[in-house]
C-alpha cells in the first residue's frame, strides 16, 4: 500500500522512509506542509497519510483540515506524528480531522500497529467505494446489453427535456424495436437472440453521435435520444442506425442471420409532456411496420 510521509526533519523523514519501506509499505515523502498537500491534491495520491504536527509553511493540524474540506468522496487516513502529549492538543488534532496519533519519538512497534489499521481502514473503504458503483451500475444498466435500462433512459429523456427548453434547442428522439425478433429466438434459440440484442446494441452505438443516448425499454425496443438535433438532422441520424444495422447479417455460429430495424422518431414540441412526446414516437414505429419495416419514419410536423 503507498503512503505519504510528511516530515521536515531530514534525519526523521529517512528513518521514516525506511522503516516503512521495511514492512512493505511504498513511501512518496514530502519535505513540508505545502509539498504535503499538493501531493495529497495530485490524482495518484496515496490514501494513507503520516503527517508531523510541526513543519514550515503549513503544518500538519492545518494540512489535516485542507485534507478533509477539499477530499470529496474519497476519504484518507491521517496520523499525526507529535511531541505534543497534552490531552488539549490531541483533541485538537483529532478535531482537526486526524484519525490517529503517534507520540515522537516515535515506537516502532507502536506505529507499525497504527498503521496495520489505517491500512485495513483504506482497503475497507476503497471496497466499499467499489461495491456502490457496482450496485449504482447495476440499478442504470440493463444486463444484458450493458447500456442504460429503462429507468434511465427515462430519467435521461427528462434531464434533456429540461436542458432544450433552458437552452431553446431541438431534442429528437426515435425509438426502434427489431423487425420480427421472435423468429430469431424460435430459429436459433434464445441464446442466439441474446446475442443478436447485443450486436444490434453495439452497431446502434457506433452509428449514433457521442452525445446522443441509448437505452433498453423492453425485450427488442431501444430508446434513442439526439439532442440538437432538428426533423432533418435526427431522420439523418436514425437512417444511419438504421443501415448500419440492417445492411450486414449479423454472424453467429457460422450462421448468417439478417437482422433490420423500424424506427420512429420525432421532435419534441415546446411544453410537451414527455408521455405525449414518446406516444408520437410510437405511432411513427407503427407505420413503419405497416409500410414494411426495416424503415424509419416520423411523426409529422405540427
Amino acid at each position: 500500500m503507498r503512503v505519504l510521509v510528511a516530515e521536515d526533519d531530514l534525519t526523521s523523514r529517512l528513518v521514516l522512509e525506511k522503516t516503512l519501506a521495511k514492512w512493505g509499505y511504498d513511501v512518496v515523502v514530502a519535505r513540508d506542509g505545502i509539498e504535503a498537500l499538493d501531493l495529497i491534491e495530485s490524482a495518484d495520491a496515496p490514501a494513507l497519510l503520516v503527517l508531523d504536527w510541526e513543519m514550515p509553511g503549513m503544518d500538519g493540524i492545518d494540512v489535516c483540515r485542507k485534507v478533509r474540506e477539499r477530499e470529496g468522496g474519497r476519504s484518507r487516513y491521517i496520523i499525526l506524528l507529535t511531541a505534543r502529549s497534552g490531552t488539549q492538543d490531541l483533541v485538537a488534532g483529532l478535531e482537526a480531522g486526524a484519525n490517529d496519533y503517534v507520540g515522537k519519538p516515535f515506537d516502532p512497534s507502536e506505529l507499525r500497529a497504527r498503521l496495520d489499521v489505517g491500512s485495513r481502514f483504506v482497503e475497507l473503504y476503497e471496497e466499499l467505494l467499489a461495491t456502490q458503483h457496482a450496485l449504482e451500475h447495476e440499478a442504470h444498466t440493463d444486463p444484458l446489453t450493458q447500456i442504460m435500462n429503462r429507468g434511465a433512459i427515462m430519467a435521461r429523456l427528462h434531464e434533456e427535456v429540461a436542458r432544450a427548453k433552458r437552452g431553446a434547442i431541438p431534442l429528437s428522439l426515435g425509438i426502434m424495436d427489431i423487425d420480427h425478433f421472435k423468429s430469431v429466438n424460435d430459429t436459433y434459440g434464445h441464446a442466439a437472440g441474446d446475442e443478436v440484442l447485443r450486436e444490434v446494441v453495439g452497431r446502434s452505438a457506433l452509428a449514433l453521435r457521442p452525445y446522443d443516448a441509448l437505452g433498453r425499454v423492453g425485450g427488442e425496443e431501444f430508446l434513442m435520444l439526439i439532442p440538437g438535433a432538428a426533423r432533418e438532422d435526427a431522420w439523418s441520424v436514425l437512417e444511419r442506425v438504421r443501415r448500419v444495422v440492417g445492411d450486414t447479417p449479423i454472424e453467429l455460429s457460422n450462421q448468417l442471420i439478417d437482422v433490420t430495424v423500424s424506427v420512429g422518431g420525432t421532435v419534441a414540441l415546446a411544453d410537451e409532456p414527455v408521455d405525449q412526446m414518446l406516444i408520437r414516437a410510437d405511432e411513427a414505429l407503427y407505420r413503419a411496420k405497416e409500410l414494411g419495416r426495416n424503415r424509419v419514419e416520423t411523426s409529422p410536423e405540427k
